[in-house]
């Protein structure tokens, strides 16, 4: 791909996702650095005739113009101003409507094609310590627009002008959904460990926090775990997490370790364990899903993330587990575009739901509805979905990331990442760990999340 152009598989992807959204078939002709929105059938078009290159090349080291949309007649979905990522200064009008082709000056497609496949990430070198492409990296953090779903809001905006252009057709209706996610980096906090690791961990809650009650508890938790998860462990906290979601008719999502490439990051519990397998049972039982979550040196090795689900179905085959679905998350959030894309696919997952940044929350994709997979590299549509991230609770509660603490400015700023899913209808995408819950607090904060 070159300039302005895209290859005509690029095209495809577009119109289904133009499909999804709108429902309906439109077709996206490339004319020179023009591209037109047709329907079949009629004689009126859409024109984007301001195609921008950067949204064909991997950087973010370009401008960012803002529009506002009652300026023209338009509504806005969150903010009357919308980021517009773009080289050039916009024109005003942005909208030209006509009498057979109807211009759009501002390339709302590029920018979705930009930010869907993440091109943004591919072949970057300015990573983290953990080899991650950083939310500090990129454009939408530099131009503070992380924390805005702008394809969505552009696609709402394509929405209207679809209206005004073609006024007898109705548009696809979405609606909000919640879906929460969880990590199983630790089942247990005492269960799995070796002896004398909860030897030292004793010795720290007796000397050093004075914690007469975990002391008592950690040899107590240890010897109790052999087909179950034991009921004082900390991190077990499964039945409330389903007891939670249950009563926000809500199914939560659990993704387990099936590997060990690093000995300190990955998880100290093996799959095949009872108590785990018991657990995966509950789980299934209860009406919840269970999905992979790839160990920590995988994300560059598809070969291992295939070993690792070929592992999980396996276990869950032989416990009587059937999904409709299978996908997960990939450990640390480490992801390289599109070498992990591919390694998810090639796995026979359905759905990867990784694609969120780990030091701030927001839209990483730029949206938070579902879409199909798409290989800016090889220019290849894929089969797999899709499911951006729109918060973990570390990235917003660690001193390490955003650092508001176990606090209402955490519990408000993830409203607030909510409630701006809501407004285009999308999906609000919660990670929290079964771990994490290290106050009655932390569980008064993500019950208050989850409500309506």
């Amino acid at each position: 791909m070159t300039g302005h152009n895209f290859t005509p598989t690029a095209l495809c992807w577009l119109e289904a996702l133009l499909h999804a959204r709108f429902g309906h078939n439109f077709e996206l002709i490339q004319q020179a650095e023009t591209l037109i929105l047709m329907l079949p059938g009629s004689e009126q078009s859409i024109c984007f005739d301001q195609l921008q290159s950067v949204f064909h090349q991997s950087r973010s080291d370009f401008s960012c113009q803002s529009w506002k949309a009652t300026a023209e007649g338009f509504v806005a979905p969150i903010e009357d101003k919308l980021p517009a990522p773009s080289e050039t200064k916009l024109p005003h009008p942005l909208v030209e409507l006509k009498d057979n082709c109807t211009f759009i000056h501002y390339d709302i497609l590029g920018l979705a094609y930009w930010m869907l496949t993440r091109l943004e990430e591919v072949g970057r070198a300015d990573l983290d310590n953990h080899l991650r492409f950083p939310a500090i990296s990129s454009h939408a953090f530099q131009h503070e627009y992380l924390d805005r779903p702008i394809v969505d809001e552009w696609l709402i905006i394509l929405g209207q002008v679809i209206k005004r252009v073609w006024p007898q057709i109705e548009l696809k209706q979405h609606k909000f959904s919640i879906k929460i996610s969880h990590d199983v980096d630790s089942p247990s906090l005492y269960g799995f460990k070796p002896w004398l690791t909860i030897g030292r961990m004793m010795a720290g809650h007796l000397l050093k926090r004075r914690t007469l009650r975990a002391f008592l508890t950690a040899p107590y938790v240890k010897i109790g775990t052999r087909k179950q998860l034991h009921s004082a462990d900390p991190y077990n906290t499964f039945d409330w997490l389903m007891d939670v979601s249950e009563a926000s008719n809500l199914r939560s999502s659990f993704y387990f370790i099936c590997g060990r490439t690093d000995p300190i990051r990955d998880a100290d519990y093996e799959p095949e364990h009872p108590a785990i397998r018991n657990l995966m049972r509950s789980i299934h039982e209860r009406g919840h899903d269970i999905g992979l979550h790839p160990s920590y040196g995988t994300f560059q090795k598809p070969e291992l993330i295939k070993q690792e689900a070929e592992r999980l179905k396996r276990i869950c085959a032989e416990e009587g587990i059937k999904q409709a679905e299978w996908g997960g998350r990939m450990h640390y959030l480490r992801w390289e575009q599109p070498i992990t894309l591919h390694a998810w696919a090639d796995a026979g997952m359905h759905y990867d739901t990784t694609l969120g940044y780990a030091d701030r929350p927001g839209f990483r994709c730029g949206t938070c509805h579902e879409y199909p997979a798409f290989d800016p590299v090889k220019q290849k549509q894929m089969t797999l979905k899709i499911r951006p991230l729109v918060v973990m609770e570390c990235t917003v509660i660690d001193p390490a990331y955003l650092g508001l603490g176990i606090s209402q400015a955490a519990e408000k700023r993830m409203k607030l990442l909510k409630k701006r899913c809501s407004l285009v209808e999308g999906t609000f995408s919660l990670l929290w760990h079964n771990s994490y819950f290290k106050d009655a607090t932390c569980k008064s904060i993500y019950e208050n999340i989850l409500k309506r």
